[in-house]
């Protein structure tokens, strides 16, 4: 079955630098479309970055310029690299894969920014 497991999270000041990660099995990795999502506290889940099966990607406004995300398909992993951060940026970080249009998510992972 689809699994996605996030990891590298945490506490960062502002301006700090982090990256997260999502290892995925079950699917052809490869061939998918991948996302991150995140979700602050007391606000829905948005939608944060993009990555095609051919490494095209898109980004919400909010953290254009600041944000990275990119995948190792010999790895099966999914990476956001995070710069710049803010302390609206503080939210549980999701990976989000639809495989035959159902969507599926990993646990989460948190990052803290703050001083």
């Amino acid at each position: 079955q689809v699994q996605l497991v996030e990891s590298g999270g945490g506490l960062v000041q502002p301006g700090g630098s982090l990256r997260v990660s999502c290892a995925a099995s079950g699917f052809p990795f490869s061939r998918y479309i991948m996302n991150w999502y995140r979700q602050a506290p007391g606000k829905e889940r948005e939608f944060v970055a993009t990555i095609t099966s051919t490494g095209g990607t898109n980004y919400v406004d909010s953290v254009k310029g600041r944000f990275t995300i990119s995948r190792d398909n010999a790895k099966n992993t999914v990476y956001l690299q995070m710069n710049s951060l803010k302390p609206e940026d503080t939210a549980v970080y999701y990976c989000n894969v639809r495989v035959y249009n159902v969507p599926h998510w990993g646990q989460g992972t948190q990052v803290t920014v703050s001083s």
